[in-house]
């Protein structure tokens, strides 16, 4: 049942990564700026709202909405198949109470859909960023590192200038 659970999530993300997202955004290839970098990054490792404040892609929401509206088609019309014959001898009122219930549900699950599209380009485009500013450095070990030097860096008011130098002196020294 595990390797069932874990076969199917990962085909999830690839399919996501491969075929969704693609759809959905509209990358750059111009390389990340080593300040877009930092910030990013920091606002990713404290759990901030990425959308709009990440450079280097586009966000279709028509295309969002499409795929979106599919994948809810195909997990909801399996159950309402099963569940046709009792749904028809269900009081009109209580189908109204339903339909409103339901909207609602679609309208949140889009809300999350989004926002997990979002957090998915946005480790996608930190990670090429962090192989070109921090090619000796692994992202997964060493990103909420430089997200904290960053932040003492601001408290410190290091100009931009020198950032560069001061991040990677407190990473080989803490390493």
């Amino acid at each position: 049942m595990i390797r069932l659970f874990t076969w199917s999530k990962t085909t999830i993300k690839r399919y996501t990564n491969d075929k969704i997202i693609p759809y959905v955004f509209t990358l750059s290839d111009d390389p990340m700026l080593f300040r877009d970098l930092l910030k990013t990054n920091k606002m990713y490792q404290d759990g901030l709202k990425l959308e709009g404040n990440i450079p280097g892609f586009r966000f279709s929401v028509g295309r969002s909405y499409v795929v979106f509206i599919i994948i809810w088609h195909l997990i909801m019309l399996p159950p309402a198949a099963i569940f046709h014959h009792p749904l028809t001898k269900i009081d009109c009122h209580l189908l109204i109470i339903m339909a409103v219930l339901f909207t609602g549900m679609f309208f949140a699950m889009y809300a999350i859909f989004k926002e997990y599209l979002i957090d998915a380009v946005a480790h996608k485009i930190l990670q090429r960023g962090w192989e070109n500013h921090f090619p000796h450095f692994d992202y997964d070990l060493h990103a909420k590192e430089v997200a904290k030097i960053y932040a003492e860096a601001l408290d410190k008011e290091i100009p931009h200038k020198e950032m560069q130098l001061y991040i990677l002196e407190k990473l080989v020294e803490k390493k």
